[in-house]
């Protein structure tokens, strides 16, 4: 095989992204041993978080609009006593507290962080401010202010108290866009000390959680041994959260050549629908104004 990335792989590979990683470092590994023309990865994970990181290959990165906005489920420790530039074990201290939170406060405080709530998003984020990133500017010493923003937690438990080593162990399901990290700081100074993150791990990200994951050194043995196929993941294999429409091969033809259909003998779908030929990916489709219509078409 050659180095270039001129093989047309068209699935999923769902890491388990591994500490130290960006998710695009962890994207352009895959992309390299796979020699993938095409690569794209949903919901980002800083270095520090591991977890689910789906990643889409050829025509699978169509799909990535679809599937992004989708609820993620993390669950993360949190040390109290201690603060840090990044909100994380990544950054310096800046603050300690000698105050530890007792069970029944903890247990009060947790609901008032649960629906709408207001996030300022960390300053080591990905987050653009003019055109540039974040973490950049404050790794260059800049000041700035971040804008806050709202978003939307679901559920948020507690999985273990640990007082002996200051430490909570939460999982939070959340919007996209919500900055776990922040979640952590917010909740140490409501209670009135400050903390940090010592571990954060994505185990949902929509319908990809930890069963669908590969190790990153078991995907570079499996693609050793079965020289790179049997590691991806077709790309129907994430249709479960749509409709699925089955055509003719008539029909099928059509939508490839952009052609719109008569919904006559469809089963009624609303929003936006997989049409598949024999359990392939045809399209994605809508019916608007009385019409079947493609939106994204897969060459499979």
């Amino acid at each position: 095989m050659s180095s270039h990335y001129d093989q047309n792989i068209n699935g999923w590979i769902i890491l388990d992204k591994p500490q130290g990683l960006s998710s695009n470092q962890a994207l352009r590994k895959i992309q390299h041993l796979l020699h993938a023309k095409k690569a794209g990865h949903i919901g980002t994970l800083d270095p520090f978080a591991t977890g689910v990181l789906p990643m889409a290959f050829g025509e699978a990165t169509k799909l990535i609009p679809y599937l992004e906005n989708s609820e993620k489920t993390y669950e993360f420790t949190l040390k109290f006593g201690t603060a840090t530039t990044t909100g994380d074990t990544e950054g310096e201290i800046i603050q300690t507290h000698g105050k530890l939170p007792s069970l029944t406060e903890l247990t009060a405080v947790l609901p008032q962080f649960c629906g709408e709530i207001s996030q300022i998003p960390p300053k080591y984020s990905a987050i653009h401010i003019n055109g540039q990133r974040a973490y950049d500017l404050a790794r260059s010493g800049q000041d700035f202010a971040i804008p806050p923003r709202t978003v939307f937690i679901k559920e948020l438990t507690m999985l273990s108290f640990r007082p002996e080593q200051a430490a909570v162990d939460l999982r939070v399901t959340c919007s996209k866009g919500t900055y776990v990290r922040t979640l952590g700081v917010d909740i140490a100074e409501k209670l009135g000390t400050c903390g940090y993150l010592t571990a954060l791990r994505r185990t949902k990200n929509g319908f990809f959680d930890l069963s669908h994951t590969i190790l990153l050194d078991n995907l570079k043995n499996m693609l050793y041994k079965n020289n790179g196929v049997s590691a991806v993941l077709p790309v129907e294999t994430f249709l479960c959260d749509i409709t699925v429409i089955a055509l003719t091969a008539e029909q099928a033809l059509k939508l490839k050549s952009g052609q719109t259909l008569s919904p006559q003998g469809f089963t009624p779908f609303s929003g936006t629908a997989a049409a598949c030929l024999d359990g392939k990916l045809i399209a994605l489709i809508e019916n608007k104004e009385n019409k079947i219509s493609p939106i994204r078409v897969f060459n499979l």
